[in-house]
């Protein structure tokens, strides 16, 4: 690993994924474990956090240690999808219009609706019985 290091963090509903990248191969390290590893048979999650990468052409240059914790793995791939955009950044700042056109560099604001008092979940009610 170079000493050259970039890092950057990104957010998606709990989770919290960390990036650092260093000059390399092109190699995507997540949690110590391969991208495959990590996220096992779904691609669709694979695909979402690796869209970033997709973007830019001097990936192959470059090694992604990805450090994700929190949330659930849906949350954890757009955290890391967050994260990897924010990285590009700092890399190719000739980059950004292209990131911020497919809206990757944009946090995700959406959160959980918290559970009301007097209710079964946060919107749902209970059974109705007129009479």
């Amino acid at each position: 690993m170079s000493n050259v290091s970039y890092l950057s963090a990104g957010r998606r509903k709990s989770a919290i994924a960390r990036t650092k990248a260093a000059s390399g191969n092109g190699k995507i390290v997540i949690n110590n474990k391969t991208i495959d590893e990590y996220f096992g048979g779904l691609e669709r999650l694979k695909k979402t956090a690796l869209k970033p990468l997709d973007i830019w052409e001097g990936v192959k240059s470059y090694d992604f240690f990805v450090n994700v914790n929190g949330g659930g793995v849906s949350g954890q791939a757009g955290a890391i999808s967050h994260s990897l955009a924010r990285t590009i950044l700092e890399l190719n700042e000739a980059s950004k219009a292209a990131l911020k056109k497919e809206g990757l560099l944009t946090r995700d604001s959406r959160m959980v609706e918290r559970k009301k008092y007097g209710r079964p979940k946060a919107r749902k009610r209970f059974q109705f019985s007129k009479r």
